[in-house]
């Protein structure tokens, strides 16, 4: 659903006057990328949830990918992987080799991280669908939350952005074969280093960038901190190809509908250079499917972020700073 959509739904699940739970950290009344709740003075459980139908055609990696998404808001929490139930719906005709396929992708991707899968619900319905609820652990004096930006933060992005563009042009047979490569391995790279770096760097403020784009989640991280971000356009890694499918007009369906909710809650506190030229400007509304972390940290550790994504064969980078106004403003 689209946020602002997403947002009237959910408005009747905060009734005033009903009490919260002293030991649920996060929930819906401080919407973030996963409930918390507290087990002990040094242990919280971390709880999401996300399914969508294929991405890919390749079944397993249908399903490691939709693995690896559900996964990244565990880490965008700053917790760990312990287990997974998956969640689909398949046609009846479908066959069973293929969708023994798509379990064994999300079984691969969650042993990657350390977990496991141990049960999950299946139903039958038309069109596809996979996905997991994944629970995972973390201290509750280590959060990471969207509400955590600090003015003077450096930011940083840990995956290149354009995964939308080149999946959409891709089920309509249009994405060159080694530009679509290049997405589904992004799409395939876990953000558990991403949040190992973000934890030991003092990162307060997190997020992962999926389906309501960059300026989606940024905007999110700036309404929950009181804070602005001043990110750098020309500083955004972008897949090979993500720019000229873009160009070519390769857009999902969320693109255009992120860009109004960003514009209607942000109105003239969204602030993009004219000099941004528009076809990235869109591809920053453009929904992504397991996107990068977007966290921030204090100036004085900034050269420690990146060292340690060098230390450990990943590349990240530093896209912009925070502010102590709250306004989302993107320079070219």
């Amino acid at each position: 659903m689209a946020p602002g959509d997403l947002q009237e739904v959910l408005a009747g699940l905060r009734p005033a006057g009903r009490a919260t739970p002293p030991d649920l950290l996060v929930g819906l009344g401080a919407a973030d990328d996963a409930a918390v709740y507290r087990i002990t003075p040094d242990v919280a459980i971390v709880e999401t949830l996300d399914f969508f139908p294929p991405v890919v055609d390749d079944p397993w990696t249908w399903g490691a990918v939709a693995a690896a998404n559900a996964m990244s808001d565990v880490y965008a929490m700053g917790g760990e992987v312990l287990f997974a139930l998956a969640i689909a719906g398949f046609p009846r005709e479908l066959p069973k080799a293929i969708i023994a396929d798509v379990f064994r992708g999300g079984s691969d991707k969650v042993a990657e991280a350390g977990g496991v899968i141990a049960g999950g619900h299946t139903v039958v319905d038309t069109e596809p669908k996979y996905g997991l609820c994944v629970t995972g652990r973390v201290h509750p004096d280590r959060l990471l939350l969207k509400g955590g930006l600090r003015p003077g933060d450096r930011v940083f992005l840990s995956k290149p952005l354009g995964t939308g563009v080149i999946a959409t042009a891709g089920k309509d047979g249009h994405a060159p074969a080694d530009v679509l490569a290049g997405a589904v391995a992004s799409m395939l790279r876990l953000n558990r280093l991403a949040a190992e770096v973000a934890r030991a760097t003092g990162a307060s403020g997190a997020t992962d960038i999926t389906g309501f784009g960059f300026l989606g989640h940024a905007g999110e991280m700036v309404t929950a901190s009181g804070a602005g971000l001043e990110i750098h356009a020309g500083r955004l890694p972008l897949l090979a190809g993500a720019r000229a499918l873009a160009e070519a007009g390769h857009w999902s369906g969320g693109m255009k509908r992120n860009r109004r909710h960003v514009d209607a809650v942000f109105g003239e506190r969204l602030r993009i250079d004219p000099a941004v030229p528009a076809v990235l400007a869109s591809l920053l509304t453009e929904s992504e499917t397991s996107g990068g972390l977007l966290f921030s940290v204090r100036p004085e550790r900034a050269a420690e972020v990146l060292d340690g994504f060098l230390r450990r064969g990943e590349e990240c980078w530093e896209v912009g700073r925070v502010l102590a106004e709250p306004v989302l403003t993107v320079l070219a």
